[in-house]
């Protein structure tokens, strides 16, 4: 039986985006205390989830203090928990992401938030060679049905060396390369929220298989670990 989100994760984030104050948070640090502990084991518990099946390194719960420096925000704590599980490099890309917050607003990311210059010119040059593989992923029924459209930031325009007019140039355009998927809150108050959000992360190991096989070879295929 693994660790469930219980109600009392929500109502806790519910008040503290109401009172979002650091006298609040001080009187109420023993709630805080008692939801991160839960959160803690929660995410754990995914984490053990997604080891019988994939190779996950770690285990990152994000704090929940705000860098308010260069923010207009100044608002000092944030009002949902977030964390991450990456997969095991050299050889695995890519990674899991669940977010909690009350109001529905609770959903999954996985993929690729800031490759780095060197992966973001390996994937474009991928898509401009042959981007049917990555197109038959998409497209299949279950992935679709589960993640939806592939999302993240892109240019206006070509980047710089490719093709305008390409055919796959909605894809080598883009700076990142993400999916993600909406939980209500009833769906994360289920005993069996935790199995739901790993068997949809399962469905994502085609994306993930074809991403790690990519940024571990050189545009002929050949391996660079």
């Amino acid at each position: 039986m693994y660790d469930m989100i219980s109600k009392r994760v929500l109502i806790y984030l519910t008040e503290l985006e109401q009172n979002n104050d650091r006298i609040w948070f001080q009187e109420h640090k023993s709630e805080f205390r008692a939801v991160e502990k839960e959160i803690k084991e929660a995410y754990n518990a995914l984490f053990t989830l997604l080891k019988t099946h994939d190779d996950v390194d770690a285990v990152k719960i994000f704090r929940i203090y705000r860098d308010v420096r260069f923010s207009k925000n100044k608002t000092p704590y944030k009002t949902h928990f977030g964390g991450s599980i990456h997969r095991a490099k050299p050889s695995l890309r890519g990674g899991y992401y669940l977010q909690i917050k009350p109001n529905n607003q609770s959903f999954i990311a996985t993929g690729f938030w800031d490759p780095s210059k060197e992966d973001l010119l390996r994937i474009r040059k991928e898509f401009e060679v042959d981007a049917q593989e990555m197109r038959d992923i998409m497209g299949d029924k279950k992935f679709k049905s589960t993640w939806g459209d592939i999302e993240g930031e892109e240019l206006k325009t070509a980047p710089k060396g490719f093709d305008k007019n390409h055919p796959d140039i909605d894809l080598i355009r883009k700076k990142q390369f993400i999916f993600s998927k909406k939980y209500t809150d009833q769906e994360v108050l289920n005993p069996d929220f935790l199995k739901k959000v790993n068997n949809d992360f399962k469905t994502i190991r085609p994306y993930f298989n074809y991403m790690s096989d990519v940024l571990t070879t050189n545009i002929n295929g050949e391996s660079l670990i």
